[in-house]
């Protein structure tokens, strides 16, 4: 454990498990407030080139985005010969797999309060040059306010200037097809992930769906959408347009962020967020 972050913080129980690390609980040893802090063990990636870009490029990267209320938050990090430590906000109220998976499916206006701060926090970080690539429901976080948080940056990269990105990154389920087909890609393989994770909110299933990682990867090449009567019957057709836009495999006609965020089934809905829906 480095010398500095035992000096300004107190770690306590572990919270999380990666690859590459552990996340646990902290308390400031200043004013005792909680933080969590992510400890990447260098040494495990250090054979890998692409993991160990991804690794220094996550701190920086944070830095740049963090500050939107629906980004989680970046305090500190430190870093000695073994690990890199980075310091975040502490997200005590889970995370939006854990809230979808509670229900077969959920209302039109539930499904929109997640999905209204979450495309806040995707076109923040897109007007700052920054896609996430690896938008799912375990990234997406709640905290003690039930505030919707966009975690884990390890993945992220910087387009700055529109430019693409290479390199196949992402999660079965959500990753966009250009990126499983090898090409390179831009910012809106983010736009498709929030897509799938919107269709899995009104469903209740997955919109392209394998027993295999495999099989998973062929329907997600082929994005053959799909809105099934028995489980769409109720859905809207603005909904379902919106998920047409969001899950088009062809790049040049699926929606940006910001035009997610003016889209009719986002702004015909669009009261205030009420908390207590969230929780």
């Amino acid at each position: 454990m480095s010398g500095e972050l035992e000096r300004d913080y107190t770690v306590g129980d572990e919270i999380g498990r990666g690859r590459y690390g552990v996340v646990s609980r902290c308390h400031s040893t200043l004013t005792g407030e909680c933080f969590a802090v992510k400890s990447i063990d260098k040494r495990l990636i250090q054979d890998d080139a692409v993991d160990s870009l991804c690794l220094q490029n996550e701190a920086k990267l944070m830095q740049l985005v963090s500050g939107h209320p629906n980004v989680i938050g970046f305090f500190d990090v430190y870093e000695d010969d073994d690990f890199l430590h980075v310091v975040l906000e502490y997200c005590a109220g889970g995370d939006l797999f854990q809230r979808i998976t509670a229900r077969p499916a959920l209302a039109e206006s539930e499904a929109r309060r997640f999905l209204l701060p979450l495309m806040e926090a995707i076109a923040h970080c897109h007007n700052h040059g920054i896609a996430h690539r690896d938008i799912k429901p375990d990234n997406i976080l709640f905290n003690s306010y039930n505030e919707l948080k966009l975690a884990d940056f390890g993945s992220a990269e910087c387009f700055g200037g529109g430019g693409l990105m290479s390199g196949i990154v992402g999660t079965p389920y959500y990753v966009a097809p250009e990126v499983l087909a090898g090409r390179d890609y831009n910012e809106t393989v983010d736009v498709w992930s929030a897509g799938v994770i919107l269709y899995i909110m009104l469903a209740g299933i997955p919109p392209f769906y394998g027993e295999s990682a495999h099989e998973i990867f062929e329907v997600v090449l082929r994005a053959n959408l799909r809105f099934p009567r028995k489980v769409f019957s109720s859905v809207s057709a603005e909904a379902k347009d919106l998920l047409r836009r969001m899950l088009s495999k062809d790049v040049s006609r699926r929606f940006s962020a910001d035009q997610v965020l003016r889209h009719p089934w986002m702004t015909n809905g669009g009261d205030s967020i009420d908390v207590g829906l969230l929780a």
